[in-house]
């Protein structure tokens, strides 16, 4: 396992995370597997999780603690907030009056007394950043988080929280998590930029697409992945845009091929072989899942092959751009562009 610095925090973290989004309800992950999944992660030397309050709706939360009880202080320990949990409209967003309450909620869910990294899931638009940053500061002068960072934020977003932070002599933002992989490289363009001159850590999500560079997805065979089942239309081939992907991943297999390792090595190791990303976030739904993932803890692309990468999807790239989710408000809904 390779271990690198978070942003300018000093934390030690290894290259590969472990993401709990299938604990539970989502990926139908038991508490026996989910806990065989943080033991086997754990023993392969890594030393993150991350969760979020809306997975399974804290059910994830709730697994992760009972599978870390006694050995809380040998992780770097992460969740977020931010997205709606239940139907209340102030259950949602990154207002003072939420993140307080909401950040409790998590804790005893976790059955901690605090987390090292406590992340807003998703720009709020209606939330000034000093809200929420004098929230954030408050908390970790509580002693509840050690630090905070954003989730799939757009670029001018971090500047602004940045700036903000700056401004009203608040605390910063130190990481962002934003969605990377081959198959979608368009945080190239403008967010890993921006994370790198604010030293920001990325811990970056989907690196295998979604399933598509799981090497699983190969034309000509059906599609049965555990995510094709609950979101059909992303890999629906009879769309053009899940067509380019799928040429895509076809070219990706023969370099893999050529290089000597699975579509999921090559996938990861194109994610961490970027200079702005701290740690590509797994997320196995079963124990039989993992060894595939762990194995690439120490892929080390070469420069012919990242090239030939390059080739395939262009750098600054989204083969899907349909399903970015730093998208400006204003670009989705019609009523924020007309006067």
């Amino acid at each position: 396992m390779q271990y690198r610095t978070l942003g300018r925090t000093g934390v030690q973290v290894s290259s590969l995370a472990l993401g709990a989004m299938n604990f539970g309800r989502i990926g139908r992950t038991t508490q026996e597997q989910a806990t065989a999944i943080v033991d086997a992660a754990l023993d392969a030397g890594i030393n993150v999780i991350d969760t979020a309050d809306m997975y399974g709706d804290g059910e994830s939360e709730e697994m992760v603690g009972k599978a870390l009880a006694g050995r809380r202080d040998d992780i770097v320990l992460a969740t977020k907030a931010g997205m709606p949990i239940g139907e209340e409209r102030n259950h949602r967003g990154s207002s003072r009056r939420w993140l307080v309450t909401e950040l409790d909620n998590s804790l005893r869910r976790l059955g901690v007394d605090h987390v090292d990294l406590y992340q807003i899931h998703r720009w709020d638009p209606s939330t000034s950043d000093e809200e929420t940053l004098s929230a954030l500061t408050d908390l970790q002068r509580a002693g509840k988080i050690r630090y905070f960072g954003s989730s799939t934020f757009p670029a001018y977003r971090l500047v602004q929280a940045q700036w903000a932070a700056r401004e009203h002599r608040l605390g910063r933002y130190v990481t962002e998590q934003p969605s990377y992989s081959i198959l979608q490289r368009g945080i190239e363009t403008h967010v890993l930029p921006v994370a790198e001159e604010y030293g920001l850590g990325v811990l970056a999500w989907s690196p295998l697409a979604s399933g598509w560079l799981s090497g699983v997805v190969r034309a000509g065979k059906p599609i049965s992945t555990s995510r094709s089942v609950l979101l059909p239309e992303r890999f629906d081939t009879s769309i053009p845009g899940n067509q380019a992907r799928l040429h895509a991943v076809e070219l990706l297999a023969d370099v893999a091929a050529e290089a000597g390792l699975t579509m999921i090595q090559l996938a990861l190791g194109f994610v961490t072989a970027h200079p702005a990303v701290t740690s590509a976030l797994i997320g196995p739904r079963t124990p039989d899942h993992l060894p595939a993932q762990l194995a690439a803890a120490d892929t080390v692309l070469s420069s012919d092959v990242l090239d030939a990468i390059d080739a395939i999807v262009a750098p600054g790239t989204d083969l899907a751009p349909q399903e970015k989710f730093d998208t400006p408000p204003s670009l989705l809904d019609p009523s924020l562009r007309r006067r």
